[in-house]
C-alpha cells in the first residue's frame, strides 16, 4: 500500500491542477481536503504519511496532530510556520520543510502594491462607483512621481519595490530597517530613523516580516505623525499596524488614504471600521494569491517529497 500525501486547503483548485503530481503517482496516493481538518474523524487521517499546507490556512496543532499517528512530513508552502506547533512537530518526530524558493511573491507583492499606491492617488474607486452609478464626477488625483516614498523592511518585496518606484516612478526613496540605520546601503536607498521616515514620506509602504518587535509597530502615536495627506499601504502582516487607530487616522486625519491587504485577524470581520471608510482599499489577502504563486508551490512540494523518499531532502530547507 503506497503511502497517503494529504493536501490542505486547495479551495482554488490550482494546487490540484498542477502537473507536477505526475511525478509522484507511482509513489504515492494524494488525496485532497477541502474542510477543515479538526472536523475529519482520527480514521480517515490515521494513514497520512505526507501532508502539503497552503499558507497559514490551516492551524497546525498538537490536537491536529493528535490525529495523524502516521505523520512523517509537512510540506510548508512559503518561508514560514508561525500557525504550526514546531515544538510539538518535534516531539512527534515529524520533519517541516518550507518552502523559501517561492520566486512569484517577488513580482505579485510589488505589482499590488504599485496598484493601491495609484488606484489611492488616482483616486479609481470613487471614481468606478460614481460612474456605474451614472455620474460623471470632477475628480483631482495625484502623481507617484517625484513623491518620497517610504520603505519599511528592504527585504525581497521591498527592495523590489524601491527599484520600480526609482526606475519606473521617479520617486525619492527611503527606508527604514529594523536593525538600525545608515546613511546609506550598497543598493544606495537612504535609511532613515523611523519617524523622520513616517513625517515625511508621502507614501509609506510596510515589507517586514512579522515578529515581537514588528508587531504593533504602527501605533496610533506614530500614525498621526505620519506627513498631513499620506498614504500607506500594507502587503505584509495586518498586526504591524492598529487597525482602530488607522482607522481615526483616514476619518480624521493626517492620512489621505490607505490600501491594505492583510489583517489582524482574517477574514477582516464585518464590521471592521475600515469597511466603512471610502478612502481605503481592502482586499483580502491576495498579494500572493496569482496562479504563478500556486504552480511554484506544487512544483517546490513535489521536488521536496522525492528528495525526502530518496532521502536526499535538503537540510536548508528544514525547521530546525
Amino acid at each position: 500500500m503506497k503511502p497517503i500525501l494529504l493536501i490542505l486547503d486547495d479551495w482554488e483548485g490550482k494546487i490540484a491542477a498542477s502537473s507536477c503530481w505526475d511525478r509522484l503517482k507511482e509513489f504515492v496516493t494524494i488525496n485532497y481536503l477541502r474542510e477543515p481538518i479538526s472536523s475529519v474523524n482520527e480514521s480517515e487521517l490515521s494513514n497520512v504519511s505526507f501532508l502539503m499546507a497552503i499558507r497559514e490556512r490551516t492551524a497546525l496543532t498538537e490536537e491536529v496532530f493528535a490525529k495523524l499517528p502516521q505523520l512523517k512530513l509537512i510540506l510548508q508552502t512559503g518561508g514560514h510556520a508561525y500557525h504550526i506547533d514546531t515544538a510539538a512537530a518535534r516531539r512527534r518526530n515529524i520533519i517541516i520543510a518550507l518552502g523559501r524558493h517561492v520566486k512569484a511573491p517577488q513580482v505579485s507583492v510589488p505589482e499590488l502594491t504599485f496598484a493601491m499606491m495609484l488606484s489611492i492617488l488616482h483616486l479609481l474607486p470613487q471614481a468606478q462607483v460614481a460612474m456605474h452609478e451614472g455620474q460623471w464626477p470632477t475628480l483631482i488625483g495625484r502623481t507617484l512621481s517625484g513623491r518620497r516614498l517610504g520603505i519599511l523592511g528592504m527585504g525581497r518585496h521591498g527592495s523590489r519595490v524601491a527599484h520600480i518606484a526609482k526606475t519606473a516612478f521617479a520617486m525619492d526613496v527611503v527606508a527604514w530597517e529594523r536593525l538600525g540605520s545608515s546613511v546609506s546601503r550598497p543598493d544606495g536607498i537612504p535609511r532613515l530613523n523611523l519617524e523622520e521616515l513616517l513625517q515625511t514620506s508621502d507614501v509609506v509602504s510596510i515589507h517586514l516580516r512579522l515578529s515581537p518587535e514588528s508587531t504593533g509597530l504602527i501605533n496610533a502615536a506614530r500614525l498621526q505623525k505620519m506627513k498631513p495627506r499620506s498614504i500607506l499601504i500594507n502587503t505584509s502582516r495586518g498586526a504591524i499596524v492598529d487597525e482602530s487607530a488607522l482607522a481615526e487616522v483616514l476619518r480624521n486625519g493626517p492620512l489621505a488614504g490607505a490600501g491594505i491587504d492583510t489583517f489582524v485577524h482574517e477574514p477582516l470581520s464585518p464590521d471592521s471600521p475600515l469597511r466603512l471608510l471610502n478612502n481605503v482599499i481592502l482586499t483580502p489577502h491576495i498579494g500572493w494569491t496569482v496562479e504563478e504563486v500556486f504552480e511554484e508551490f506544487a512544483q517546490i512540494a513535489c521536488t521536496q517529497l522525492l528528495q525526502y523518499l530518496e532521502g536526499m531532502l535538503d537540510a536548508a530547507e528544514l525547521i530546525k
